[in-house]
């Protein structure tokens, strides 16, 4: 059901997370979520937002709920749950693409990493409804081939669709693997190798992967080191790290990563501090004319509890969400939506 702002409220203040044998409370000026989810089985993980083509309030979030017998789940903007997928084993994270061509028609789809079989699964939107036969093998032949963070690029000029896939542990460099996704010749999404790149601290583990389809980067959350970002587009032949921001920014882990755009240049890069349960906001831009510069703009504290997982729009679903819609993971098996606009707000104010 829909859970009221009071309730909400209550749950911003009494939550308290562990963090280096200490207890960490979410502020008490955090901001409180306008919805907080059904609740899932097991635990959820990473969200993403699928846009209803004619009707945007009738939109959904896509929710992974990791466990051996876990899945993808479908919420409505009351954070409802209207659809399952069949059960995966494992499911880490999520990310959407439109018009993936198959069978001759576009499919919408949703992409998750299978971290038990070492697969990536493909399902259609907003149905749920399998497309891969089962699943695509990825990392095969390496020492650590358990797959964990996913973003799903989709290239301009020729509405090409990747997978730029992360693991559990890897190779200080070539720690991601991308993927283009096809119509194998039997209406099956399969999936071929095209990029090898990515450095990696060695400090804990590459989950989030966000891509910014316009701009043409790639960002991943280095977990207790940084934010690095690299070209999306495989075909540049360009793996050169073209920035590494945000250290020193966290009280522990970088985590879940969400772009919003406010126009086709210009926006934010918000980033979970999971264990102070703020994100850090960073110029999509960058600044003073350096597209690689990101400075911090700003903190701002939510309601949520060491979030792994978060996604945003600026699309106009109506009601509390007309400028855009903020989700993000929280311990407790929920998700949690923020209206845009309570979070533009504290970043004017930093930002003054």
């Amino acid at each position: 059901m829909k859970i009221s702002s009071k309730i909400a409220l209550a749950f911003g203040l009494i939550s308290l997370v562990s963090c280096s044998d200490k207890l960490v409370p979410v502020q008490e000026d955090a901001l409180k979520p306008i919805v907080v989810t059904e609740k899932l089985p097991h635990d959820t993980d990473d969200p993403a937002i699928w846009i209803h083509p004619t009707d945007p309030s009738k939109s959904i979030v896509i929710g992974t709920d990791k466990d051996t017998n876990g899945g993808l789940y479908a919420f409505d903007l009351d954070g409802i749950i209207v659809g399952k997928s069949k059960v995966l084993r494992r499911p880490n994270n999520v990310d959407i693409a439109y018009g993936l061509l198959l069978n001759g028609k576009k499919v919408d789809i949703a992409v998750t990493t299978e971290r038990e079989t070492s697969k990536i699964r493909v399902f259609s939107l907003p149905d749920l409804k399998p497309l891969d036969d089962g699943g695509i093998s990825v990392f095969d032949e390496e020492e650590f081939h358990a797959p964990m963070g996913v973003g799903l690029y989709t290239r301009p000029e020729d509405q090409s669709i990747f997978a730029i896939v992360g693991r559990k542990d890897g190779p200080s460099d070539t720690y991601l693997w991308q993927y283009e996704l096809s119509d194998n010749g039997r209406g099956i999404v399969g999936g071929k190798v095209v990029r090898k790149f990515g450095k990696y601290s060695g400090k804990k583990e590459i989950e989030a992967i966000a891509v910014d389809n316009e701009l043409g980067y790639v960002y991943y959350s280095d977990e207790q080191f940084g934010i690095r970002k690299y070209y999306a587009n495989p075909a540049l032949n360009d793996n050169q790290e073209l920035a590494l921001f945000g250290q020193g920014d966290f009280k522990s882990d970088n985590e879940g990563i969400a772009i919003y755009k406010k126009s086709v240049t210009e926006g934010y890069i918000l980033v979970s501090n999971q264990q102070a349960n703020t994100f850090m906001v960073y110029p999509r831009e960058g600044v003073s004319g350096n597209t690689n510069s990101y400075p911090l703009v700003a903190e701002i504290p939510t309601s949520t509890i060491e979030c792994d997982g978060v996604e945003v729009t600026n699309v106009n679903l109506g009601g509390s969400f007309a400028n855009g819609l903020f989700v993000a993971m929280s311990n407790g098996m929920t998700f949690q939506y923020y209206s845009w606009n309570s979070i533009q707000e504290l970043i004017d104010v930093q930002k003054k």
